[in-house]
This record gives C-alpha cells, sequence and structure tokens, in this order.
C-alpha cells in the first residue's frame, strides 16, 4: 500500500506520540510510587493531604496517557504492516522493532499495576484521614 506524504506524516506522529505516551504512563507511576514511599516516611495528615492531591492531578496525566494509548493504537495498527514493519524490514531492524514492542508493552503493564496499587493507596489514605476528623 502506498501511503502519501501526509498520511506519512500523520502515522510517524502518532507512533512517536503513541511511545511518548506509554513512556509517560510508566514514568507516572513510577514517580507517585516515589511520592507514596516519601509520604509513608513522613506519616502524617499534611503528607497524607499532599499524596491525595498529587494523586488526583498525576491520575488525570495516567488516564490522558492511557487513552492515546488506546487512541492512537488504533491508527498504529491499522497501518503497522504498511508503514512501520515494511521500514524495520527494509533497513534490517525487526529484532529491534520486536524489542522496542515487547519493551512498551511491559511498560504499559507495569504502569497500569501501579496505578491500581496506587489507588488502593488513595483510598486507604483517605479513609484514615476521615477517621482523623
Amino acid at each position: 500500500m502506498q501511503i502519501s506524504p501526509g498520511l506519512g506524516m500523520f502515522i510517524m506522529f502518532n507512533n512517536y506520540a503513541h511511545d511518548v505516551a506509554t513512556a509517560l504512563l510508566a514514568a507516572s507511576a513510577f514517580t507517585m510510587r516515589a511520592t507514596v514511599r516519601v509520604q509513608a516516611e513522613i506519616g502524617t495528615q499534611a503528607s497524607a493531604r499532599f499524596f491525595l492531591q498529587v494523586y488526583g492531578i498525576m491520575r488525570k496525566f495516567f488516564r490522558i496517557s492511557l487513552w492515546w494509548i488506546v487512541l492512537g493504537g488504533i491508527p498504529r495498527t491499522i497501518f503497522y504492516t504498511s508503514f512501520e514493519w515494511a521500514n524495520a524490514v527494509d533497513k534490517l531492524q525487526v529484532p529491534a522493532l520486536i524489542f522496542k514492542h515487547i519493551l512498551l508493552s511491559i511498560l504499559v503493564i507495569i504502569g497500569i499495576v501501579a496505578w491500581r496499587r496506587l489507588k488502593q493507596q488513595a483510598a486507604r489514605l483517605e479513609a484514615s484521614l476521615a477517621e482523623d476528623k
């Protein structure tokens, strides 16, 4: 399938943004896990409230990243063989492409699992703050 230059630019941007969204999803989870550890070390109501505020903001960031991964994956999947795979074959980079997709899949899974655990941590902190009132 011949891809027009305009469509090719869109696909290339989409694929790049898709990869960045994946990295941001995982990075946001790692950052929030660090925030959880600091909050636990401090262990005050103020640190719990701070964590919950940051969690609320970063949760939106996580959701946007996750939606971009899902929605950006649609055109990426549609044009995968004619754009990304064909380019990797031409440049003898198929193993690198496979490795990249395995790594990105692992990052998404780790990010989602971490955010599920963060949700539980946030619920526990909210409950403990409600008890202290």
